[in-house]
C-alpha cells in the first residue's frame, strides 16, 4: 500500500475522473490515507469493519497492548471483557486515534489506515466512541443534545439557530424512540437519571451516523432495570452499526452476546480468548486470569 487512493477503474479509463474523485476525497478530510471504492463509504467488502494486528503500545516501559490482534465484522456487536490493566481502554485510544501504537496495523475496513489519521479524521471517517461517564449538555433539553449532535458543518450556535428540514426533524424523533427517551424530550438533560444520560449520548453518538460505535464500560453505575434497558436499546442497534462494547458487568454481556454472540477476553494486552460466552467460560486461562473459579 502506497498511502494514495487507487480507486476502481472501468475498461474506458479516464484519468480526469480519477483527479475529480480524488479531489472530493480531499475535501471530505480523509484523503491520500488509503485505497477506496468510492468517497464517504467504508470498504467492507470483505466482511471487515475493523481490523487491528500485532498492535503494541508501551507507556514507561510498561506494554499496555502487548502484540494485539483481532477483527470486527460489519454488523458485529462485540463484547470485549477482562481484567483491570488488561488494555482494553488502550485499545481504544488506538482505534479513536487518541494513542499513536509503537507498532501493528489498524484498519477501517479494507482501505482506512487509522494510525495516519487524527481523532476527529477518525470521527468524520465513521467510528463514535463512548466514555464510562455520560457526556452531555446538561443545561439544554434533550431535543436540543440530539440536534447539536447532529451531523453537519455547522457550529453548535449556528445550529440551534438555525431552523431544522423535515428530515433532521424525523431523525431527532426516530432517534427519541429509539432510545427511549420521547416523554423526556423537552426536559434538561442534567434532570435526567443517570441511565437516561447513557442512552441519550448514545442517541448523540447514532445522530452522527457512525459505522462503528466503541462503548467503554456503558453499564457503570446502573441499576439493574438500568442496565437491562441499555441492553435492550443495543440489541435494537444490532445490525444497523457496528459496536464494540467493553464490560465487566457479566450479566450485561449475557444479555448482549446470547448464545452465539462472539466474545473476546483480554489480558496482558492481547487477546487471552475468543468465541461464545459459554466458550470463554469454561477456557482455563479465562477463569485463572479473570471469572475465577
Amino acid at each position: 500500500m502506497n498511502g494514495h487512493y487507487v480507486l476502481n477503474d472501468p475498461l474506458n479509463h479516464n484519468p480526469f475522473d480519477d483527479a475529480l474523485q480524488h479531489d472530493e476525497l480531499a475535501l471530505s478530510g480523509v484523503a491520500d490515507l488509503g485505497h477506496v471504492v468510492e468517497p464517504g463509504v467504508i470498504d467492507t467488502s470483505h466482511g471487515t469493519i475493523l481490523y487491528l494486528e500485532d498492535v503494541s503500545v508501551s507507556f514507561d516501559g510498561f506494554r499496555a497492548l502487548n502484540q494485539l490482534s483481532l477483527t470486527i465484522d460489519a454488523g458485529e456487536l462485540r463484547c470485549v471483557i477482562g481484567p483491570n490493566g488488561a488494555g482494553k481502554t488502550t485499545m481504544m485510544d488506538v482505534i479513536t486515534g487518541k494513542t499513536a501504537p509503537d507498532s501493528g496495523k489498524v484498519f477501517l475496513g479494507q482501505t482506512l489506515d487509522l494510525t495516519r489519521m487524527n481523532e476527529p479524521t477518525i470521527a468524520r471517517a465513521g467510528i463514535g466512541r463512548k466514555f464510562q461517564k455520560p457526556t452531555v449538555f446538561e443545561q439544554h433539553p434533550v431535543w436540543e443534545n440530539l440536534e447539536l449532535a447532529m451531523k453537519a458543518d455547522k457550529g453548535w450556535f449556528a445550529t440551534l439557530r438555525a431552523r431544522l428540514g423535515r428530515e433532521a426533524q424525523a431523525k431527532i424523533e426516530e432517534t427519541l424512540e429509539v432510545i427511549r427517551l420521547e416523554s423526556d424530550a423537552r426536559r434538561l438533560a442534567g434532570e435526567l437519571s443517570h441511565g437516561q444520560k447513557q442512552r441519550l449520548e448514545i442517541g448523540m453518538l447514532l445522530m452522527q451516523k457512525p459505522q462503528l460505535l466503541l462503548l467503554d464500560e456503558p453499564a457503570a453505575g446502573m441499576t439493574d432495570e438500568e442496565t437491562m434497558a441499555l441492553a435492550t436499546l443495543l440489541n435494537r442497534l444490532r445490525g444497523s452499526c457496528s459496536m464494540m462494547v467493553v464490560e465487566h458487568d457479566m450479566e450485561f454481556v449475557a444479555a448482549l452476546a446470547g448464545e452465539t454472540g462472539r466474545v473476546t477476553v483480554m489480558a496482558e494486552g492481547h487477546v487471552l480468548a475468543h468465541g461464545t460466552l459459554e466458550d470463554v467460560k469454561r477456557d482455563e486461562a479465562v477463569i485463572e486470569s479473570y471469572l475465577g473459579r
